[in-house]
């Protein structure tokens, strides 16, 4: 009897060891199907995005994002100069119309200057651009800048220019790295 005690006890135990095995594998498995469909975690390089995305901050970007909208931070897909994904912030999309004033430092989208002072500190964008103002956005693209104006290299540039919709991987959530900067981001 006391035999038939032993064996059930470590039936029950290896029975429970596998339903704990096949539980966390049932999560892992949804967890991966979760971030592959709707979910990625981007990796931010250089200072183009500062004072608000740091080098080296992980963002969680939503995978179901279908049209961009003013404001928004984007990941973009390298093209065939860039190495790296981009991140920028969406300023103008299809077909609007930007404007960036040397003189005052100031971007107008269809003649509204904007208010950038949630994520520019001095509300300035006076760098010189090899392109000629005011641009109006094709259609399926985005006019895109960084946070950090003065280093950035975005759509003021020939080499970066509009966005084609097509390269945007992502709109970004969160701050999920460094824990100690964890949090929204922005828009």
């Amino acid at each position: 009897m006391k035999r038939n005690i032993e064996n059930t006890s470590k039936n029950h135990r290896v029975i429970s060891i596998y339903e704990w095995v096949e539980a966390v594998i049932a999560a892992l498995i949804i967890v991966t199907l979760l971030f592959s469909a709707f979910f990625r975690v981007a990796e931010v390089y250089g200072t183009s995005m500062i004072p608000n995305l740091y080098s080296g901050d992980r963002i969680l970007l939503t995978g179901i994002y279908t049209k961009p909208t003013n404001g928004d931070v984007v990941v973009i897909a390298p093209n065939g100069s860039e190495e790296v994904p981009l991140v920028k912030r969406v300023i103008a999309t299809e077909n609007q119309t930007v404007d960036i004033d040397r003189t005052s430092g100031k971007v107008s989208v269809d003649g509204v200057e904007l208010d950038e002072t949630r994520y520019i500190g001095n509300n300035r964008t006076d760098q010189q651009s090899d392109l000629q103002f005011p641009l109006t956005v094709p259609s399926g693209h985005v006019f895109v800048l960084g946070d950090n104006r003065s280093v950035s290299k975005d759509s003021r540039s020939a080499d970066i220019g509009f966005i084609d919709q097509k390269n945007i991987i992502g709109k970004a959530m969160l701050i999920i790295f460094p824990f100690d900067r964890m949090g929204g981001i922005v828009s």
